[in-house]
């Protein structure tokens, strides 16, 4: 008796599960790309990695092979900005399709962080020591030259100062967020960033676009996401509990707030988070 054997296909969200589990050779660019199946389902994560490989081979074929690394810099800024025109979104800077690579690669326009992926990866592929940066507010990349560190906006490729950057800074020192880092040295904002918070800063981008115009369920699918990448965030797990709320879905709601509070309980919205998750299970009656 012959048995047959059922391979299934991986669904986006395993797929991307299986990408991010670890952090030893985490695969940037493919994560970052896997992240636009929920927008486009049919997505080829394998084809969109093809279109990045054929522009690497277009850019290698302009250096010699003994070029140096200031003579690379130039030669991909060249590339990238000029002849293949990639630049900012300014005029709809906060569609979702800017943090879509497979979009990003046909248009030219993107987000900071978008257009830093895709460079990260070709400066990376000519041997350049090339990082992102996330810098408060706007996501920058650095490259580590012998004669120094450059600091790049990749929105428009234009390198930038200690002081422009210190005063780029300056809005954000004042806020909440960086209150009690008004005494910290530039330096340590422009720190190079994990692959895992590249991909999370790009997807709490599309959080917040969906929340802004209360698109549950494509802010549920951001959440799902979230969760996975960062297991051990909490917040995340609150706010999809309260985005499964805003769809009616009571039951589940109130399961992810509680395991929230359960995760952490000296949270400073506890109390209220517990009021909702009661308010949420008593709705359900009986059933």
């Amino acid at each position: 008796m012959s048995m047959k054997l059922s391979l299934s296909t991986p669904t986006a969200l395993e797929y991307f599960a299986s990408l991010v589990a670890g952090d030893d050779q985490f695969p940037l660019l493919e994560a970052a790309i896997s992240l636009a199946q929920d927008e486009y389902p049919e997505l080829d994560v394998q084809q969109v990695l093809g279109e990045v490989d054929l522009l690497q081979a277009r850019l290698k074929r302009r250096l010699p092979l003994d070029a140096d690394g200031l003579h690379r810099l130039r030669v991909l800024n060249q590339f990238f900005y000029r002849e293949l025109g990639f630049g900012g979104n300014v005029n709809d800077y906060y569609d979702p399709d800017n943090s879509y690579l497979n979009i990003v690669l046909g248009t030219r326009r993107g987000i900071p962080i978008t257009l830093a992926v895709l460079w990260l990866e070709l400066a990376q592929n000519l041997g350049l020591r090339a990082r992102g940066v996330a810098f408060p507010g706007h996501f920058m990349v650095k490259v580590n030259l012998p004669k120094g560190q450059v600091v790049i906006d990749p929105f428009d490729g234009q390198s930038l100062s200690r002081d422009e950057l210190s005063e780029r800074l300056e809005p954000f020192r004042g806020s909440q967020s960086l209150a009690e880092d008004s005494d910290v040295p530039l330096g340590l904002f422009l720190q190079a960033a994990p692959a895992r918070d590249t991909i999370a800063r790009m997807l709490r981008n599309l959080k917040e676009i969906h929340r802004t115009q209360e698109d549950w369920g494509r802010l549920l699918a951001v959440q799902n996401r979230l969760i996975i990448l960062l297991p051990g965030d909490w917040a995340e797990l609150r706010d999809r509990g309260l985005v499964l709320a805003e769809m009616g879905l009571s039951r589940q709601a109130a399961q992810d707030l509680e395991d929230y509070l359960a995760g952490a309980p000296d949270a400073h919205d506890a109390a209220a988070i517990a009021w909702r998750a009661a308010e949420l299970r008593s709705n359900l009656g009986g059933d």
